[in-house]
């Protein structure tokens, strides 16, 4: 147990009148802390916990995160590259669209960054690590497992676990920088976060993409609005499929992993459009195409 970091957990752990934000300072010794394993089980839970009610503000966000990059690696750079930031508590309501839209993007020499790793709390679904471990992946698909890349991130996934809910780890975990991309997707499901994101991630690549997806994936399964960043600027695009002539229909069931897996590896003729609509998103996020449509137009199946 560290007695110096009891004081943080007071932070955000004494209720909503004695509450208070951490400072950077005192944010990025807290999360160093908890990386280190200085930190108790029990002191990183109930800082997490707290963390999570109180809630948490875009300088603490910063914080964590540099003090995440600073035991983390990154990797060689990915040449043309794209980092694609899934959520690491899984899918269950649609299957993972990654494998064939980078596929699609092979001829353009588009190559694609992947960080996965182990399931974290709360949604229980499959987990991009189970997708890249269970099916053959395209040569432009680099994954990277965070038991590799952070390994102090991933020893914090059995505390997680125990907790149970979501923290303000699965905000800020999506985009480690692996491969240094100069460009980023990102999903969100919550519109409020759309403004965190960009505070938190923007200056961390040229041009940020962020996808009001399915189940705050950055995949496209219906209509659904997106956020291109760049240089400070920011520009709304609404997207519907159906203008693409896609018309795809959505599970009503949680899909279980096998079948998630089974449905990537045989795509359906729909699953294939909608894979050709995502792989669009992805050249006019690169730059390749100056829009879906275009983007569009140039993939042929």
């Amino acid at each position: 147990m560290s007695q110096s970091f009891i004081k943080y957990i007071k932070c955000v752990g004494t209720g909503t009148k004695h509450n208070r934000d951490l400072t950077d300072e005192e944010m990025y010794d807290a999360m160093s802390q908890m990386l280190e394993g200085e930190a108790s089980r029990e002191q990183t839970a109930a800082f997490l916990l707290g963390w999570r009610l109180k809630p948490e503000t875009t300088i603490e966000f910063h914080a964590a995160l540099k003090a995440i990059d600073d035991v983390s690696q990154k990797g060689n750079r990915i040449e043309n590259g794209i980092e694609i930031g899934y959520p690491f508590d899984g899918k269950v309501d649609n299957p993972y669209i990654f494998p064939l839209a980078a596929r699609l993007l092979e001829p353009f020499g588009v190559n694609i960054a992947i960080p996965g790793g182990a399931l974290q709390p709360a949604k229980g679904g499959a987990t991009v690590k189970e997708i890249v471990e269970s099916l053959s992946m395209p040569a432009n698909l680099h994954y990277f497992d965070r038991s590799k890349y952070s390994p102090k991130l991933a020893a914090l996934t059995s505390v997680r676990q125990e907790l149970g809910i979501r923290t303000g780890l699965n905000t800020i975990e999506r985009l480690p920088g692996v491969g240094s991309c100069d460009t980023a997707l990102i999903g969100v499901f919550h519109k409020p976060y759309i403004e965190r994101y960009i505070e938190i991630f923007a200056e961390r690549y040229r041009r940020l993409v962020i996808v009001k997806g399915n189940e705050g994936t950055p995949e496209i399964f219906g209509k659904c609005r997106i956020w291109v960043c760049e240089s400070q600027n920011c520009e709304e695009i609404s997207i519907d499929p159906a203008k693409f002539g896609i018309n795809y229909k959505k599970s009503f069931k949680p899909i279980e992993r096998d079948k998630s897996i089974e449905m990537v590896k045989n795509p359906s003729k729909e699953l294939l459009q909608i894979a050709k609509l995502n792989a669009a998103l992805w050249l006019f996020a690169k730059g390749v195409a100056d829009s879906m449509e275009s983007g569009f137009e140039m993939i042929t199946l």
